[in-house]
């Protein structure tokens, strides 16, 4: 399996990330912010984490976080297991087209950690297992995201 590990970057000015994490699915969302904030801070970034109830709240979230003007990215993570309802769908494309008009609107990355799955094992092989590090990844992804911006 291939990870995604673009080069490191290093930043003339300091570097803050607002993590949101939504409660529901806890024992998925907490693994993937811990992995973003112990990336971001291996860098040398400020991380700051924030929760909200669920998947859907995480783009309110987001948006406020913008508003403050006090960070350079956000990550936001989620876990939205496959039921027996319509409800995952709901659930995924909400929070989905959220993100992508913030990312269209903002002058801030947001960045998509919410995961799609259609089991609780899914989730977890995405929490450091067989499918790699979803918040490490995540982490990673705002770093560069950053670096991108600046560059501008």
């Amino acid at each position: 399996m291939k990870q995604y590990a673009p080069a490191p970057v290093e930043f003339d000015a300091p570097v803050r990330v607002a993590v949101v994490r939504a409660q529901w699915n806890s024992h998925i969302t907490s693994v993937l912010a811990d992995g973003a904030v112990n990336t971001l801070e291996a860098a040398g970034a400020e991380a700051e984490v924030f929760e909200v109830p669920g998947a859907v709240e995480l783009t309110f979230a987001a948006q406020s976080l913008i508003d403050t003007e006090r960070y350079d990215a956000v990550i936001v993570f989620g876990c939205v297991i496959k039921g027996d309802t319509p409800h995952f769908d709901y659930v995924c494309q909400s929070v989905t087209q959220g993100v992508t008009a913030l990312n269209v609107d903002s002058p801030v990355p947001v960045i998509f950690g919410v995961l799609t799955v259609l089991d609780e094992q899914q989730a977890l092989d995405r929490c450091g297992g067989p499918a790699g590090h979803k918040g490490v990844e995540a982490a990673t992804t705002a770093l560069t995201m950053v670096a991108f911006s600046r560059s501008l």
